[in-house]
């Protein structure tokens, strides 16, 4: 497999990332492992600030599962424009794009680092994604290729880290901080998905994964801690259904604590870009 590699001269340093046209922010959203409901959370967070008034792209950069489409109700394929460039899908007001409408149906796609590497800087940079507050791109699992050719690709504003509160789930969560520290991407901070379950017949709140766990890594990491979202079956039948819960508004009991967390992520995005700096103008 080595052989397929880019070659590249020594010395010589990777491309740096660049922009893209009419994009403001671009935020990662990874896990350190799959079943963490990561996909859940930027579906829902795409959808939430949307409904806040911002416009807003979701990306689906998920390779090896590309559950956007399912979640959105999404079966269209994008239309090709130009010179091979490609229109996101709009619903809800949200435009999205995912590896899956390359893709359609359950056919695995068997892709290796390098062959993953071009279709994300491809597809990147093909996208006609016009006016944009936030892009908010869904990670694969895991600290693989697809993370780091993501990040060598597109500058970053931040990565949220999503996981649950079960030992097993922080533990693979503080590899993925890790891994963006380490390629030196600001961490917008961490959230806990599933962290409580609301008994449907006595209404006390159970805690089925140790809930906090989330909230103590994130504060032993020296994390912003962006909320908790609970364990309800109402949010997982929504994303299956293609109706994430968001849109039935910030007063449904499901959809509070996701909007809480989009309001947080703005919050931190709102500190980062302020810690950043005014951005240098480039004279054309």
């Amino acid at each position: 497999m080595g052989s397929h590699a880019p070659s590249r001269q020594p010395g010589q340093q990777p491309p740096s990332p660049q922009p893209l046209p009419g994009v403001d922010t671009i935020v990662a959203v990874g896990s350190g492992k799959g079943g963490v409901g990561k996909t859940t959370l930027a579906v829902n967070l795409a959808l939430a600030l949307t409904k806040l008034g911002h416009r807003t792209g979701l990306l689906d950069a998920d390779v090896y599962g590309p559950n956007v489409p399912l979640m959105l109700g999404l079966s269209a394929q994008p239309k090709v424009v130009g010179d091979n460039h490609l229109l996101p899908l709009e619903v809800h007001g949200l435009k999205v794009i995912s590896v899956g409408f390359l893709n359609p149906g359950d056919k695995p796609l068997i892709w290796r680092g390098p062959m993953l590497h071009s279709i994300i800087r491809q597809f990147l940079g093909s996208v006609e994604w016009g006016q944009l507050d936030y892009l908010i791109v869904d990670l694969p699992p895991g600290t693989g290729d697809v993370a780091l050719s993501l990040i060598q690709t597109v500058p970053l504003t931040g990565a949220i880290v999503v996981s649950t509160p079960s030992d097993v789930s922080l533990q693979d969560a503080r590899k993925a901080v890790g891994m963006f520290r380490q390629m030196k991407v600001d961490l917008v901070g961490m959230v806990e998905n599933m962290s409580f379950f609301v008994c449907p017949h006595c209404h006390h709140e159970i805690d089925i994964f140790s809930r906090g766990g989330a909230e103590k890594t994130a504060s032993d990491l020296d994390l912003a801690f962006l909320g908790n979202v609970q364990l309800d079956p109402k949010i997982r039948e929504a994303g299956d259904s293609g109706a994430p819960t968001v849109l039935e508004g910030e007063e449904s009991p499901a959809a509070k604590s996701l909007f809480e967390f989009a309001r947080n992520v703005v919050k931190r995005l709102d500190e980062i870009k302020a810690n950043a700096g005014e951005p240098v103008i480039q004279i054309q």
